[in-house]
């Protein structure tokens, strides 16, 4: 499933395939036409045909085994700069995880998909978090800190930091329309896949995509 509400922003070839595959439009109307041609130039960047093989991952191998809605870029494109913040006031980038494999997931909340798979993330980062992979999740949108407190208790989550996106700035600025959406960085900083809706990321085909980013 994926949650639509006031934090949210696709691609529009991925709106197009969550229009098919849950039969409905996801698009707000509250979004104008600038937004969405922002958009449609965003994936015209960013996206193109299914690549089987591209930055040593062998994406073909991890739709069948289960990741089918993870859409590989076919020409890797540097991040925003855009600042999100973690409860205490203190400012971050995606720069600051540079070196490293992220996995950047955008939720909040009120999202009831971003309650079936925060779990998997905190997973994720509890075995594979380290100098080499981050699991940085987002919340984008109205998170009170005190609510997603909650939210973790609930949910068991121990191993994951609390950062906000509260005017939803960068989760704009990456054409995120809908949640959750995970976006795989490289090393280098840049954008190297995209998932819209909720996934296992503990499952075996996520973490081998994680090695093979890791390894490339």
């Amino acid at each position: 499933m994926i949650a639509s509400g006031p934090a949210a922003k696709r691609p529009p070839h991925m709106l197009l395939a969550a229009s098919l595959f849950w039969g409905r439009s996801v698009i707000d109307a509250s979004f104008g036409g600038n937004m969405l041609r922002s958009v449609l130039l965003y994936t015209a960047l960013v996206f193109g045909a299914n690549a089987a093989l591209a930055d040593g991952v062998d994406w073909q191998a991890a739709q069948q085994a289960g990741l089918e809605k993870l859409v590989p870029s076919t020409d890797a494109q540097p991040l925003p700069d855009t600042e999100f913040a973690d409860p205490d006031g203190n400012t971050h980038t995606l720069a600051d995880y540079k070196g490293k494999v992220v996995l950047l997931n955008f939720w909040a909340t009120w999202c009831a998909p971003c309650r079936e798979e925060m779990p998997s993330l905190d997973q994720l980062q509890a075995e594979m978090g380290g100098d080499d992979f981050q699991v940085v999740p987002v919340a984008t949108g109205r998170n009170p800190p005190e609510k997603i407190d909650r939210f973790f208790e609930e949910n068991g989550v121990e191993n994951l930091p609390v950062l906000l996106d509260p005017r939803q700035q960068l989760a704009r600025q990456m054409g995120v329309v809908g949640l959750p959406v995970t976006v795989l960085i490289d090393r280098d900083g840049n954008e190297v896949a995209r998932l819209l809706g909720d996934a296992d990321w503990a499952s075996d085909p996520a973490k081998q995509v994680i090695r093979q980013l890791m390894d490339g």
